[in-house]
């Protein structure tokens, strides 16, 4: 099943939904019916589409990027009354820039989101990453409920000289917590 809701008609919904809250809706307390497919597309570099045309306005990508949930791998956008799936290439969100503070075990690494949320790596923000068949990293670290935020190229290069071998892998500390990367014995000489 497609919806034929409109992006427009959506936005209202939220805002007058979030209008009793501060901060991030609820929508771990939502669970409406699943109202059908629409055609809404979150591209691997962080450009939302509607209609295969990309969004223009970065206030209402902002506002549907606070209404998105996972469940059971699915991406939606939920209010209190619609679950409506849409389509994410890969995570819904892009870090795109990081500060450090401190060293070695001491360090904070805190991201920032291309949609303006920012998150601090640790035990409920972790950082993971998944090689692909030749080798090549996707760094991700979890922006809230189940939804990462792929951390882009500049970035992780700049992680990367942050780095610490720690028990048998090269990987980043924040608060406390370390985030292996790949195995010591993996790297590449040099």
């Amino acid at each position: 099943m497609t919806v034929t809701a409109s992006a427009e008609g959506i936005a209202a919904a939220v805002r007058a939904a979030s209008k009793e809250t501060r901060g991030l809706p609820p929508v771990h307390l939502w669970n409406p019916p699943f109202c059908g497919d629409l055609d809404m597309r979150i591209a691997r570099d962080g450009t939302w589409f509607y209609l295969g045309t990309p969004i223009g306005r970065p206030e209402m990508v902002r506002l549907f990027s606070t209404i998105l949930k996972k469940e059971n791998g699915r991406h939606y956008l939920v209010t209190p009354v619609e679950k409506i799936g849409i389509t994410v290439d890969d995570a819904p969100f892009v870090a795109v820039d990081f500060t450090s503070t401190g060293g070695g075990r001491d360090q904070t690494l805190t991201f920032s989101t291309n949609l303006g949320d920012t998150v601090t790596a640790g035990p409920a923000h972790p950082i993971r990453v998944e090689r692909d068949a030749a080798g090549e990293p996707s760094p991700y670290v979890m922006v809230r409920a189940g939804l990462e935020a792929l951390i882009d190229r500049k970035s992780f290069y700049r992680l990367v000289d942050l780095g610490a071998h720690h028990d048998g892998w090269f990987g980043l500390w924040s608060s406390g917590q370390f985030f292996g990367i790949i195995p010591s014995d993996e790297l590449p000489d040099g």
